[in-house]
């Protein structure tokens, strides 16, 4: 299944791109929200593309008369340095989009709980897989990292995980899952989620910093967008959405920022009919003063 990007009106009407701006896609993923962006801004604009994933960054293709295009292999908490290194000014316009592509689940990168696949759950060679990982563990680091997630079996889970490490390494998504499994009970939430879905979700999370990249770049926003710059940001867990709240009230009460969206916008009800995985998603936005 192809990757929808979601909420994008919402998105764009939050951004507000112009004839001639400098925008930045900071999650460029399949790249639907840059192309817009790239078709607003043009003629005259730029935009700059920024992935954790190398392969994102070689398959993505944006051409649109009038606008240049850079794209950049990094995390999005990089971009002061990233504008700094390619002599880029402040931007008018931030958007992230912290969704997980379909892409990216079919990667092979072992975010899948459905595929066995190498436990690697990293976007790029150069972390640190997460097979490595875990075997520094502790049964209470691991009952941490999964209960962000909120599964309330994490004790559970984290005791079988580690035991299981010890006896023999956990190398593969397949041999996860079957701990998962393994310590749950049967009737686990009613048979609506797979079980492993909170498990591997709080495990991307750690492997890859990603509470911390979010909460990087919110901090750098005075050196990334200009005064009157716009920064929009699409969550779909309650962990990034409240990071992102607390962040912009904490920057508004500051003189920071304004608030563009006192409270989240949510998908259109014709949209989640379309594309069902937009149902948790929400969006906030700020201004810069």
């Amino acid at each position: 299944m192809s990757h929808i990007s979601v909420m994008m009106d919402e998105a764009m009407e939050a951004l507000s791109p112009k004839n001639g701006e400098f925008i930045i896609d900071g999650t460029l993923g399949a790249g639907g929200h840059a192309r817009e962006i790239a078709r607003l801004i043009s003629p005259g604009g730029t935009l700059l593309g920024v992935d954790r994933d190398e392969n994102v960054i070689q398959k993505t293709e944006i051409n649109i008369p009038g606008v240049k295009v850079i794209l950049v292999n990094a995390n999005f908490a990089r971009l002061p340095e990233i504008l700094e290194s390619k002599s880029l000014p402040l931007a008018d316009g931030l958007l992230l989009d912290l969704g997980f592509s379909s892409d990216q689940l079919d990667s092979g990168r072992g975010f899948s709980f459905l595929n066995d696949e190498p436990l690697l759950m990293t976007y790029s060679d150069e972390d640190e897989p997460l097979y490595k990982t875990l075997r520094r563990l502790s049964r209470e680091d691991l009952k941490e990292i999964i209960s962000v997630s909120g599964e309330r079996y994490a004790h559970v889970i984290a005791e079988a995980i580690w035991k299981a490490e010890r006896k023999n390494p956990i190398e593969t998504t397949g041999k996860l899952v079957e701990i998962i499994r393994s310590v749950l009970p049967s009737h686990y939430e009613h048979g609506r989620i797979n079980p492993a879905t909170r498990t591997f979700l709080a495990l991307r999370i750690f492997a890859n910093k990603e509470l911390q990249s979010l909460e990087n770049v919110l901090e750098s926003l005075p050196k990334i967008l200009k005064p009157g710059g716009r920064a929009a940001i699409i969550t779909f867990q309650s962990l990034e959405d409240k990071i992102v709240k607390n962040k912009f009230k904490e920057m508004a009460r500051a003189g920071i920022v304004s608030l563009l969206t006192k409270k989240p916008t949510s998908p259109k009800y014709s949209e989640i009919k379309i594309n069902p995985k937009a149902r948790s998603a929400k969006l906030r936005a700020a201004i810069m003063n």
